[in-house]
């Protein structure tokens, strides 16, 4: 008959249960890895598959009682750090959505929205364009590869123990996605400056005939010039989504090497 014996539980915890948390904490919340269109089994497989291959390089703990405060403190800081790792990548796709919201709204377009096949919610239309080209781009560039080396790393240098994200991790993560507003307003820039254009060409124009109906010629003239722009914008958002994405494992190194700080 198998039985478990409390060294046996230690060791479990120690080697195996605390790195799988970090794991499922990442795919719980990455792109990608998170998508709904993913089937849970398939997800929980891949967090076994990961555990599987990283803990036999990661240091062994000293024991630690599975049923004291401090192992459940570390149960949620494990959860805690793989959250975040998977936030800062996230928030690049937030700022697409963002740039997209701009842009429609700009083309009259704000009422039209789809589901996020991500993240299983209503987006803007535009929005869910920037989404799909920039899935691709990450998958292309092999970013979901490159998530997972990030993540092993960081067991480097944030080890599974009692201490825990500082107070600095916390303020990398916060600036990480304040700058983010700014990669928005670079993607949404060139389309949202046309659109501008157009609008006060037509303010113009009102003037001089106010007799023209402005709002029957000028709705499908500005959605038109609108996608005009975001065809021939197209071409610099692949740099601007590759510098986002690298901007963002940048914001991860630092946010596991500044732990002290």
């Amino acid at each position: 008959m198998f039985e478990l014996d409390g060294q046996q539980i230690v060791s479990w915890m120690n080697g195996v249960f605390w790195p799988m948390t970090r794991i499922a904490g990442m795919l719980l919340i990455a792109p990608i890895f998170s998508s709904k269109s993913i089937p849970i089994r398939m997800r929980i497989l891949l967090v076994v598959i990961l555990t599987v291959v990283i803990v036999p390089m990661q240091p062994q703990l000293a024991p630690i009682d599975p049923f004291s405060p401090v192992s459940i403190l570390i149960t949620l800081q494990q959860l805690l750090i793989g959250v975040a790792i998977g936030f800062s990548v996230q928030l690049v796709f937030g700022a697409l959505i963002l740039a997209g919201q701009a842009t429609a709204m700009g083309m009259g377009l704000g009422f039209a929205s789809m589901v996020d096949p991500q993240n299983g919610v209503q987006v803007p239309v535009i929005g869910q364009y920037y989404v799909v080209i920039a899935s691709l781009l990450f998958l292309g560039m092999n970013g979901h590869l490159a998530m997972i080396r990030l993540l092993n790393d960081s067991f480097e240098f944030l080890p599974v123990g009692t201490d825990a994200l500082s107070r600095f991790n916390f303020e990398t993560i916060a600036y990480w996605g304040s700058r983010l507003f700014t990669h928005a307003l670079q993607v949404a820039l060139p389309t949202v400056i046309a659109i501008l254009l157009v609008n006060l060409s037509f303010g113009v124009v009102s003037r001089t005939a106010p007799q023209l109906n402005i709002f029957g010629v000028g709705f499908p003239i500005v959605m038109m010039l609108g996608f005009l722009a975001i065809i021939f914008s197209i071409g610099g958002l692949a740099p601007k989504v590759t510098n986002m994405v690298n901007d963002s494992f940048t914001a991860i190194t630092v946010l596991a090497e500044g732990k002290g700080r």
